[in-house]
């Protein structure tokens, strides 16, 4: 590989790093080709880019960013891929959780960073999966925010549009 051709690449990585805000490093090694390409597949279905990447490159578009992303120094050791989610931080996750679940202990998580917020180690996993994307907790607040609403039509319909009914049903409500 060239230098021009590694300049190019770490341009790439840098800019594909700034615009996503989730991104996972983790270790593969020990899969078999077949394997690799079921786990690659596994990512495409369900919208996550996994690419294998020189560790001296990721570190140097890591450190091209905005930011301190030295934390993750720790995992850019031995064979590193990295996988890439536009739309949620748990994806990566659920992903790496899915395929180890087909009795795998590989892919290995060595670090994620989440809006900013790093992860070192395989022990996050868990964690890292139950990460609700923006708009599951969108969601979330809508269905809080609709819910005092609802409870007042609610109380409106039982008391067949009455005011007498109306009272009486918000009296035998508790408070």
């Amino acid at each position: 590989m060239t230098r021009e051709e590694k300049v190019q690449i770490v341009n790439d990585l840098t800019e594909k790093l700034s615009n996503t805000s989730y991104f996972y490093i983790t270790d593969a090694s020990g899969l078999s080709v077949a394997e690799v390409n079921a786990f690659r597949k596994e990512c495409f279905d369900n919208d996550v880019e996994y690419t294998v990447i020189k560790n001296t490159l990721i570190k140097k578009a890591l450190d091209n960013l905005e930011g301190d992303y030295s934390e993750l120094d720790q995992a850019l050791k031995g064979f590193s891929g990295v996988m890439f989610s536009a739309e949620s931080g748990s994806a990566p996750a659920k992903v790496l959780k899915k395929y180890r679940g087909k009795d795998n202990e590989k892919p290995v998580l060595k670090g994620a960073s989440i809006e900013s917020a790093i992860y070192i180690g395989d022990d996050k996993l868990t964690e890292l999966s139950k990460i609700k994307s923006k708009q599951e907790l969108i969601g979330e607040v809508i269905s809080l925010l609709q819910s005092p609403a609802k409870n007042v039509i609610s109380a409106l319909s039982s008391g067949k549009d009455t005011l007498g009914g109306i009272v009486k049903t918000l009296s035998e409500r508790e408070a």
